[in-house]
């Protein structure tokens, strides 16, 4: 079957009066339809100049990337993107705020106020329709931010530590309910997060990048046998092989370098 997203010899260089400064270099991976991949790697080895070229946001150095076979653009209106601030308008109640994306395509109709209103009954946060962000909890808005992202049915969605800005109790609880989401909804996802846990708990496969110039070190297949009745990202931490995959990512990472 082909790959969903194909990114193919992605190199990134970024120019100065002080000369040049190489921050990707030959990066190639394909995602599977329905996968979710995570991303980890040393601070400052560019993860998120990586997942702002997969948007389209920044034109690498070489290479391309490729969404169903057609390579990506500034206007790609099939990729979503979740940033670590939820960018939730204040003067806009929340289904104001879910249906932003849709208002600025001109595509609101009664069927999108339904579908918005819906999601966000199926998600626990019917009674905050009317409600404003500054009367959301942080894990609150994030969900909100999400389902603003859903609304618009992108084929990829990109998380840039999405959870980075939560408390760590927060941030476990929200982590847990959008990755149940994420499956519940058979999305795509990339997601870039410091927390090995995190990512191991969350993806199907993670990715492993060096220090810079970003090359990939290891890709790890995540293979987790959950206790039964805890199938969700945060049961799935008491499984067994959890251990062993933190461990394995860990010494590939070699933060101490």
């Amino acid at each position: 079957m082909k790959p969903l997203v194909e990114i193919n010899g992605i190199g990134m260089t970024y120019h100065s009066l002080k000369g040049e400064t190489e921050a990707i270099k030959d990066i190639n991976l394909n995602i599977s339809k329905g996968e979710i991949v995570g991303i980890v790697g040393p601070s400052g080895c560019g993860k998120s100049t990586l997942l702002s070229i997969i948007a389209g946001l920044i034109t690498p150095s070489k290479g391309n990337v490729l969404i169903n076979g057609k390579q990506v653009s500034k206007s790609n209106s099939n990729i979503g993107y979740m940033f670590q601030k939820d960018q939730l308008l204040e003067w806009r109640n929340i289904l104001e705020n879910v249906v932003l994306g849709l208002e600025i395509q001109r595509k609101l109709t009664p069927e999108v106020y339904d579908n918005a209103k819906a999601m966000l009954h199926s998600y626990g946060l019917g009674e905050f329709i009317s409600s404003y962000p500054r009367q959301l909890s942080g894990g609150m808005r994030q969900r909100v931010a999400l389902i603003r992202t859903l609304l618009l049915e992108p084929e990829l969605l990109l998380l840039d530590e999405p959870f980075s800005a939560l408390d760590y109790q927060t941030r476990l609880a929200i982590a847990d309910e959008i990755g149940i989401i994420l499956k519940k909804e058979q999305k795509t996802g990339l997601l870039i997060t410091h927390d090995i846990a995190e990512a191991i708990s969350l993806s199907d496969r993670v990715v492993i990048l060096s220090n810079r110039p970003a090359t990939i070190k290891e890709i790890v297949d995540i293979k987790l046998t959950c206790p039964i009745g805890k199938e969700t990202p945060l049961g799935c931490r008491e499984a067994p092989e959890f251990r062993h995959y933190f461990n394995k990512i860990w010494k590939e990472l070699d933060i101490h370098v």
